[in-house]
């Protein structure tokens, strides 16, 4: 599996992702206290749907593009508005060039007081994301490995705010890497909200991560609260491409929930592939 930004930048996961961290940091901005966004595989911030990566797959025409030209419900539109109203402001021309990445969606709403933290190891990417974010007080670009940085950046000063993890999964161990290190920053900052990204291959690996990451939510004290959304945009096969996303949201705004039930069926027929897409929401079991 590879799974990295450059090459599905814009893609139906991109925008399931998105619009969930749109709305995670929306419910954060409800309150005067200071928060903070960690993002521990930030990528490179920004993505030209113009350039040879974006184009080999396309896989942006399939997701954002049709997002953009969708035509959304009333309950729908103020929830997935803010989301496209930060990818318009990127494209100030009206045509769809360019997508931005988590760091850059995350520091579109930072207030004065917030602050981000964007780990990027490969050296293009972060270069990118500095140029990006250059001169910029609020927002920090750390050359660290995000598995050795999320331990480390929990708790935050701030002791509130949501940590994004969304790795490549070019490693075989991916998934357990990535239960271990949510088991171990979770323990130290069990008030944090946490969104895990996942690709959807092996039923067995997901469900695996899903009731460790469970687990340690339900375990700590106070015990946490987990959301688990999976979207496929047409069936699995074993020669396709990436069909079907997760995420494991812990901690998430109580408004969420709810929140979801509203958007993601508007979702699925601007973003299903041959026929209409589905998507499960429940809440794991350790």
């Amino acid at each position: 599996m590879n799974y990295r930004h450059a090459f599905h930048a814009g893609s139906f996961a991109d925008v399931i992702k998105h619009i969930v961290l749109v709305r995670m940091l929306t419910y954060l901005q409800e309150k005067q206290a200071p928060f903070r966004v960690i993002d521990t595989h930030a990528g490179a911030g920004i993505y030209d749907l113009t350039s040879s990566e974006a184009q080999r797959g396309g896989e942006w025409l399939t997701g954002i593009a049709r997002l953009m030209q969708a035509r959304l419900s009333d309950k729908a539109l103020p929830l997935i508005g803010p989301y496209l109203d930060i990818v318009r402001a990127f494209n100030p021309r009206g045509e769809l060039k360019t997508y931005p990445g988590s760091p850059l969606i995350a520091r579109a709403l930072l207030r004065p007081q917030d602050r981000l933290t964007a780990c990027e190891l490969e050296p293009g990417a972060r270069k990118q994301l500095i140029d990006a974010l250059r001169r910029d007080a609020q927002a920090r670009v750390v050359d660290l490995d995000g598995w050795m940085a999320l331990p480390a950046f929990v708790p935050p000063n701030e002791r509130r705010g949501l940590v994004l993890i969304d790795p490549p999964f070019e490693a075989k161990d991916e998934f357990e890497r990535l239960a271990s290190a949510f088991t171990e920053a979770h323990a130290k900052w069990p008030t944090g909200a946490y969104l895990l990204w996942y690709p959807v291959k092996s039923r067995r690996a997901t469900d695996d991560l899903a009731r460790s990451v469970a687990t340690a939510t339900a375990s700590s004290r106070p015990a946490g609260k987990c959301l688990r959304l999976e979207f496929s945009v047409a069936p699995q096969e074993s020669d396709a491409g990436l069909v079907s996303t997760g995420l494991l949201i812990v901690n998430p705004p109580w408004t969420l929930a709810n929140e979801l039930k509203i958007i993601l069926p508007e979702l699925e027929k601007p973003l299903g592939q041959g026929g209409a897409a589905r998507f499960r929401l429940e809440t794991p079991k350790p």
